[in-house]
């Protein structure tokens, strides 16, 4: 269901960054199909980002990650991503930290995900187990516990003996699926559904949902951008996908450029690089979202 209105405006198709980069005094721009597929990073794209923050003012990087901000750096770097795209990262991972923090949903945790996401939980205020027969006052998910196999029914009968203790669970990462090179891997947002499906309660700490706004907005007020309350003046987010980072732009009323060659490429003709525009704006009737402009790829000429 989408969180925004009914579009005001038909999204506008471009060739080159360039030729809204100067509305623009900041960027908050995802992470996962926009500066990287997981395996690799879109020269182009952070070259743009890089040229921006040289001409223009800070990107800050907004992340459905459930790892906290110390895990992203050290990500990007191995990836190949430069320290020149970017200015700072929020993550999804941040807002379930400071959710938890003041113990409304208890101590005890139960953790589903892997075992890399383990980072997350330093410094957090809770006794988490990955054992599901543990006691526990909520679930902390942030993805499968094998991304490579496993899909979200695979956990359906788990979630139904979770539902029935009354577990609450905070989803660390909201995406249904992300790139990770030429494969689409199931992220927490798709077990979240499923759990939501089932009648459990959801509460989620990344795009589309308030939290990580917060923190995206204390990131530019560091970073010498200070808004009016509730405004996002002259403030753009790039993102590549429709469940998060188009309808949370939408909501929080923040121009938004839609990079149509993420994980939705598909959806807009064969040719990824040139995607056709009556798709594209069929595609966002359909969802109820209007970004002001789309694009195959972040690129500046």
């Amino acid at each position: 269901m989408s969180m925004s209105s009914a579009p005001h405006h038909a999204t506008r198709l471009i060739q080159d960054f360039g030729d809204i980069a100067t509305d623009y005094d900041a960027l908050l721009c995802d992470v996962w199909g926009v500066i990287h597929n997981g395996q690799r990073p879109h020269a182009a794209a952070c070259a743009a980002l890089a040229r921006f923050r040289r001409q223009r003012g800070p990107v800050i990087l907004v992340s459905n990650s459930p790892r906290p901000v110390e895990g992203i750096p050290p990500q990007l770097a191995r990836i190949g991503v430069p320290e020149e795209a970017w200015d700072a990262v929020v993550t999804s991972g941040d807002a379930t930290r400071t959710m938890v923090r003041d113990g409304a949903y208890g101590r005890r945790c139960f953790h589903l995900g892997p075992q890399r996401d383990h980072l997350l939980f330093d410094t957090m205020p809770v006794v988490r187990s990955g054992d599901p027969r543990a006691a526990a006052d909520f679930i902390i998910c942030t993805g499968p516990r094998d991304d490579e196999t496993e899909t979200a029914e695979e956990y359906r009968a788990l979630f139904r003996q979770l539902v029935q203790r009354g577990l609450p669970m905070i989803c660390a990462n909201p995406d249904l699926v992300v790139e990770r090179g030429d494969k689409l891997i199931t992220c927490a947002g798709s077990l979240a559904r499923l759990y939501d499906d089932l009648g459990g309660r959801v509460d989620y700490a990344g795009k589309p949902h308030p939290p990580i706004y917060a923190l995206a907005r204390h990131a530019l007020a560091t970073h010498g951008v200070t808004l009016a309350e509730d405004a996002w003046t002259r403030v753009l987010f790039i993102g590549d996908g429709l469940p998060t980072d188009i309808p949370g732009a939408q909501a929080q009323g923040i121009d938004a450029l839609f990079i149509t060659g993420g994980i939705h490429a598909g959806d807009f003709g064969a040719d990824a690089g040139r995607p056709d525009l009556e798709r594209v704006h069929a595609v966002l009737a359909r969802e109820g979202l209007s970004p002001r402009y789309a694009m195959a790829r972040l690129s500046w000429a």
